[in-house]
């Protein structure tokens, strides 16, 4: 059979000895079969352990996760446009914990593309307001005994004495006398 010439011997070897064509070519998709149940599971794996993490943006993310959604429905495992507007909601950060205590207010459910429309929205709003900051841990020396304290600085805008335009504050109990110290 000139078939076999342009399969590799890795499946040939495997494949047992056919005369005609249509035998060989229905042993030689025995060998690729996956099965229905296997796939559901890993997409199930998959879809459940999804958390949105700003490595790409949430209209992606989303969209991620209704396509395993379709993936699993062609499998015949479906579940509600409500659970998987929860189960999204569940997989975004606390950063947007405002915006799911608003959706858990409202009466109405919001379908998937309302959901993709709102979030992509609020990504925006989180970007705008991106308040600069970093926290800096120190051992600060006083009168015998050492103090830990961290500093923060944030982005406040320029302000008279401080034109860096940062706010900085500490959390050492004794911030008021190594800040003036340190200042």
């Amino acid at each position: 059979m000139q078939i076999k010439t342009h399969i590799s011997k890795l499946i040939r070897g495997s494949i047992p000895e056919c005369t005609k064509v249509t035998d060989f070519m229905k042993a030689l998709e025995a060998q690729f079969v996956t099965s229905d149940k296997a796939l559901a599971s890993t997409l199930m794996k998959k879809l459940s352990s999804m958390k949105f993490d700003n490595s790409k943006g949430v209209r992606e993310h989303i969209m991620e996760m209704r396509d395993i959604a379709s993936q699993l429905k062609s499998l015949k495992i479906e579940f509600s446009e409500s659970f998987l507007v929860t189960f999204i909601l569940n997989s975004l950060p606390n950063e947007y914990g405002p915006f799911k205590i608003s959706y858990n207010t409202h009466k109405e459910d919001w379908s998937i593309n309302e959901l993709l429309v709102m979030c992509v929205q609020e990504e925006e709003r989180l970007k705008n307001e991106n308040l600069e900051s970093a926290h800096l841990a120190a051992h600060f020396k006083g009168k015998g005994k050492k103090g830990k304290g961290v500093l923060k600085f944030k982005k406040k805008g320029k302000a008279h004495g401080n034109p860096s335009g940062y706010k900085i504050s500490c959390s050492s109990a004794r911030k008021r006398e190594h800040m003036k110290k340190n200042a």
